[in-house]
C-alpha cells in the first residue's frame, strides 16, 4: 500500500527537486486541494528566480517543435527544464488532450525534463487556471527556464504576455499576411519573432512584412535602451535557428535584469494571478447561489432589469453574507 505524505513532507520534496513530489503538488493545485495550497505557500518564499518563457502562435504555427528543439539547447547547457503545455480541454471530461506531451516523449526518461500538460479549461487567451501556480512548483524545484506554451487558439493569444517575462510569438507562412499578423497583437506583445518552418520559399517573404510593420509599428519618441525584438527564422526540416533563438532568449533576459524590467513583469504577473483566483472565486460564489442569480437572469430575461443592474445586486448579495 503506498504511503500517503504530509504536506510538509511534500513541499520539503518539491525544494529537493524530488520529480514524484512536484507531480503530486501540481496535481493537488491543480485539483484545488488544501494539501497543494500548503505546499505553495511553504515553498513560495523559495521561488522568484526561474525564467518564465511564454511560447505562442496560431495553431500549426510549430510551437511544439519549437519548445522541443529549445529544450534540447538548454540541456546541452545542463539547465534544468520545465514545460507547461497548455492542451485543449477534452469536451467530455475538461481534462487536457496531452497533444504536446506526445510530441515531447523523446524527454520521458530524462530527470532534468518536466513536461506537463494542463487543460485550458475555457480560460482565456489559451491558459490554463493555474498556469503561474504550478510555475511555482517548478521555480522551487530549481527547474529554470520554465516555457508555457499556449493552446493556439488565434488571434486571442494576448493574455500570455501577463503571465511570462518573455513572450515569444511564432509566426509561420501561408497562414495569413502581416496585417493579419499585426491585427493579432503580435508587435505589441512578442519580445521575439519567429518565423517557423523556415525552409518554405515563403518564409521570407513573411519575415520581410514582419520587418516592415515593426518599421511602422516603432514610434519616433521610443527610448533608446528599450528592447527591440528580433525576427528570428527556424526550420525543424534544416535545424537552422534554434541556437539563435535561444540566444535572443537569454539577451532578453540580461535585458530585463539590467534595464530594471524584469521586476515590472513580475509584479504584473502576480497581479494577473491574484486577480483570475479573485473573479474565479467570485463566479462559483455567485453560481452557488443558484436562487439569487436565477431570478436575476430571469428579471433581465423579463426586462425588468438590465445585465448591469442584476450584476450589481448579485455582487451586492456577496458583500451582504
Amino acid at each position: 500500500m503506498r504511503r500517503r505524505h504530509s504536506a510538509e513532507e511534500e513541499a520539503d520534496g518539491v525544494l529537493g527537486g524530488e520529480i514524484g513530489a512536484v507531480a503530486r503538488a501540481i496535481t493537488a493545485i491543480e485539483n484545488d486541494l488544501p494539501a497543494g495550497h500548503h505546499v505553495l505557500n511553504r515553498v513560495f518564499p523559495h521561488t522568484g528566480t526561474a525564467h518564465m518563457i511564454g511560447i505562442t502562435g496560431p495553431p500549426g504555427a510549430g510551437k511544439s517543435t519549437l519548445v522541443n528543439e529549445l529544450i534540447r539547447s538548454y540541456r546541452a547547457g545542463g539547465a534544468k527544464v520545465a514545460v507547461l503545455a497548455i492542451d485543449p480541454s477534452s469536451p467530455l471530461t475538461g481534462g487536457a488532450t496531452l497533444g504536446d506531451r506526445i510530441r515531447m516523449l523523446e524527454w520521458h526518461n530524462e530527470p532534468d525534463v518536466f513536461v506537463r500538460s494542463m487543460a485550458s479549461r475555457r480560460f482565456g487567451g489559451g491558459l490554463a487556471q493555474h498556469t503561474l501556480t504550478v510555475a511555482h512548483i517548478f521555480d522551487a524545484a530549481g527547474f529554470d527556464p520554465i516555457f508555457i506554451e499556449t493552446v493556439g487558439t488565434g488571434q486571442d493569444e494576448v493574455g500570455i504576455a501577463s503571465l511570462a517575462h518573455s513572450t515569444v510569438v511564432v509566426q509561420v507562412p501561408g497562414l495569413g499576411d502581416g496585417v493579419q499578423t499585426l491585427k493579432a497583437g503580435a508587435l505589441e506583445i512578442g519580445d521575439i519573432i519567429v518565423v517557423s518552418k523556415g525552409d518554405r520559399p515563403d518564409a521570407q517573404a513573411l519575415a520581410r512584412d514582419l520587418r516592415r510593420l515593426q518599421t511602422l509599428h516603432d514610434r519616433e519618441d521610443s527610448p533608446d535602451d528599450r528592447w527591440n525584438p528580433p525576427i528570428v527564422m527556424t526550420s525543424a526540416i534544416e535545424q537552422t535557428g534554434f541556437d539563435k533563438l535561444s540566444a535572443a532568449i537569454r539577451s532578453h533576459k540580461e535585458w530585463l535584469q539590467q534595464s530594471g524590467t524584469w521586476e515590472v513583469r513580475v509584479r504584473t504577473m502576480l497581479a494577473t494571478e491574484i486577480s483570475s483566483r479573485v473573479q474565479r472565486d467570485l463566479m462559483r460564489r455567485i453560481q452557488s447561489q443558484s436562487v439569487n442569480q436565477d431570478a436575476a437572469i430571469n428579471a433581465v430575461l423579463a426586462r425588468q432589469m438590465s445585465p448591469l443592474a442584476a450584476a450589481d445586486r448579485l455582487l451586492e448579495s456577496l458583500s451582504n453574507r
